[in-house]
């Protein structure tokens, strides 16, 4: 007779764990971001930074690569394809590659696993968890458009940095945290980086905008 595992309160409790990678394409910030608030939830992270991330990097930010790695629980060296979450019996919540190379993006619909990243949003993949993709390019080929309908097909979700406006962004940083809370919420982990929308309160709005329709 197998017994049913008591569920101790710190199980219940127990904090999400999740894979984010640095790519190579514009907007690191995003990722950086993400990696700050998962840390300022006390979330397990395991970093993975592409080399053509560190250049990003340097170019778009004043962030040396090593104040990253520390916002990370685990980092992981990009070429070592043995480490722990290169294997789907490595418990996860998910993952996110945020920015998302088209390199990258290309490498993951064709299944070249040639590095951590790619072995490890594979092994998301074929365990059927979370895959957060946030590709940051513009405009995009029938290439581009190609990669993402087939890693969509396999299970991934695809999130542009698309930047949006009902919620009145006044500053860069609102921008970026709502892209960041709408990923988390991917994720199924709360936030409250952004607001939300619940419609047009001002009724008299709402009268001008039906009586034009």
């Amino acid at each position: 007779m197998i017994l049913a595992k008591k569920i101790t309160k710190n199980e219940q409790e127990k904090k999400k764990s999740i894979i984010v990678g640095l790519s190579g394409g514009s907007g690191v910030i995003y990722g950086i971001r993400l990696l700050e608030y998962l840390k300022k939830i006390d979330a397990e992270t395991h970093l993975i930074i592409s080399p053509a991330a560190r250049i990003t990097i340097a170019s778009e930010t004043d962030y040396d690569p090593a104040q990253i790695e520390k916002l990370g629980s685990k980092v992981h060296r990009f070429n070592d394809i043995a480490a722990s979450i290169s294997s789907g019996s490595f418990e996860i919540d998910g993952m996110v590659i945020i920015p998302c190379s088209m390199d990258t993006l290309g490498a993951i619909a064709s299944g070249v696993t040639d590095n951590l990243l790619t072995r490890a949003a594979e092994v998301t993949l074929k365990e059927k968890r979370p895959l957060v993709l946030v590709p940051r390019e513009t405009p995009l080929s029938l290439i581009h458009l190609e990669n993402m309908r087939r890693v969509a097909s396999a299970g991934a979700i695809v999130a542009p940095a698309m930047p949006a406006f009902y919620h009145r962004p006044k500053t860069v940083d609102d921008i970026i945290n709502h892209l960041i809370g709408r990923v988390l919420d991917l994720l199924k982990i709360e936030n409250e980086l952004f607001r939300r929308w619940k419609g047009l309160n001002n009724s008299s709005q709402v009268s001008e905008l039906e009586s034009s329709i």
